[in-house]
């Protein structure tokens, strides 16, 4: 028996999509290649970080960037690189996960919404109206305040703050299709509401899903690092790149590589994704069929 291999068609074809939008949307090609490089650079930090990221080293503190410390030390004479290395670990899934369940949460609310009776459709889009209402640092203090601070509260509370926008827009789109013919078929032979929304109303919306997906990932990032700063987010021994941000607050001024090195990263992480979003959807709605077929 053969072992099964990708079908061939579909490998050539997502090439030639892939080719094609770098042709098309250079920056966000770039932007694309500098979040792989992030992400390498996360999973490869226990082998390329040159120290221990918790080890304390009093004789070395406060080391400005040199030949042996590209970045520099802390207060505590920790590397900062290799500390930078592994927060970007911490900030990546602080951003990756939360953003898909609130996407994959907010998707399917905002889809029942649309498909169910006028109840159930007021009373989701309410919730999400008082969850819009609210200013987000606020909200996330307030329940981070009662569950505590730390990183599995932090993902929580990122994944329920974070749906009801996602809601809006797909209860939009819901309803555009749910009046088009092939939904009103389904439903004239008995196709119940689930399969509605898995086989007719997702693979229609998707493209607004993956959007929307690399739109929000920056404001989970730049979430992640502002709780963090505000002592919210990760706690030590762990660290992220908003926790060393606040860590290094106190030493602004004579010794700024403490806050600048991840700082500087959180704004290319952030301004990475939001590149990457804007060319996707202008992509997007520029029609992405086969290339090969223009």
């Amino acid at each position: 028996m053969n072992p099964p291999t990708m079908d061939k068609p579909l490998a050539l074809r997502a090439l030639r999509l892939i080719n094609d939008f770098a042709v098309r949307k250079k920056l966000g090609a770039v932007s694309a290649l500098l979040i792989l490089c992030f992400i390498l650079l996360a999973v490869l930090a226990p082998l390329l970080a040159p120290y221990d990221p918790a080890l304390p080293n009093y004789g070395e503190f406060l080391r400005p960037p040199s030949a042996q410390h590209w970045v520099g030390t802390d207060a505590m004479g920790r590397d900062v690189l290799s500390r930078i290395l592994h927060g970007t670990r911490i900030s990546l899934i602080t951003a990756f996960v939360p953003t898909f369940l609130s996407l994959a949460l907010g998707a399917l609310l905002g889809m029942t919404a649309a498909l169910s009776g006028r109840r159930v459709d007021a009373l989701i889009m309410r919730t999400a109206d008082i969850v819009l209402a609210y200013p987000f640092m606020i909200l996330a203090m307030a329940m981070i305040y009662n569950l505590g601070a730390g990183f599995v509260n932090l993902l929580l509370v990122l994944c329920l703050t974070g749906w009801a926008g996602t809601a809006r827009i797909v209860r939009s789109e819901t309803a555009r299709l749910k009046t088009s013919g092939f939904v009103e078929a389904a439903r004239t032979t008995g196709v119940g509401r689930a399969r509605i929304m898995v086989r007719h109303i997702l693979p229609n919306i998707r493209q607004t899903l993956l959007v929307l997906y690399t739109v929000n990932v920056p404001g989970a990032i730049l979430s992640e690092a502002g709780l963090s700063f505000l002592g919210l987010g990760a706690q030590p021994p762990l660290t992220s790149l908003g926790l060393m941000v606040a860590q290094g607050r106190e030493h602004l001024f004579n010794a700024p590589w403490i806050s600048l090195g991840p700082a500087f990263c959180v704004l290319l992480l952030a301004m990475s994704f939001n590149f990457l979003g804007d060319g996707i959807r202008e992509y997007l709605d520029q029609g992405t069929g086969d290339p090969a077929r223009r």
